[in-house]
């Protein structure tokens, strides 16, 4: 699916996504990453839900962004609270989606110039 605009005033911009790749921009991506509102996208060594640990909220914590989009692949998962520590400690919203729906809200935020990031989880075909 393709998602306009290409470009906000200098922010990043999720452009396409299918079952295994999301597009930030022009560029596709096909590992799970985090894509904050503004500055580079960051690979994120997480291949599937069951990987993940509170290190991996640390980093995007570390960001400081006022809401994280969580992309749990292509069904709703979500996650326990015990990983999400590091974003509750520091008051940072959080919300979880399906990615399709996360690239959606994300692009919303984003344009509205929200300190939003989009962490999403990229699993292949079969997320």
């Amino acid at each position: 699916m393709k998602f306009q605009p290409d470009s906000f005033s200098g922010g990043n911009v999720i452009t396409r996504h299918d079952a295994g790749r999301v597009w930030v921009g022009p560029t596709a991506h096909e590992h799970s990453i985090v894509v904050p509102w503004k500055g580079e996208v960051l690979p994120w060594d997480a291949p599937s839900l069951e990987t993940l640990t509170a290190e991996h909220f640390e980093r995007i914590a570390a960001l400081r962004p006022e809401l994280v989009i969580f992309g749990s692949g292509r069904r709703l998962r979500f996650l326990p609270p015990a990983l999400l520590r590091p974003l509750i400690e520091r008051r940072i919203g959080f919300e979880t989606m399906d990615t399709a729906a996360a690239c959606r809200t994300y692009n919303v935020l984003a344009a509205e110039e929200r300190e939003v990031v989009a962490a999403l989880v990229l699993e292949g075909d079969g997320a």
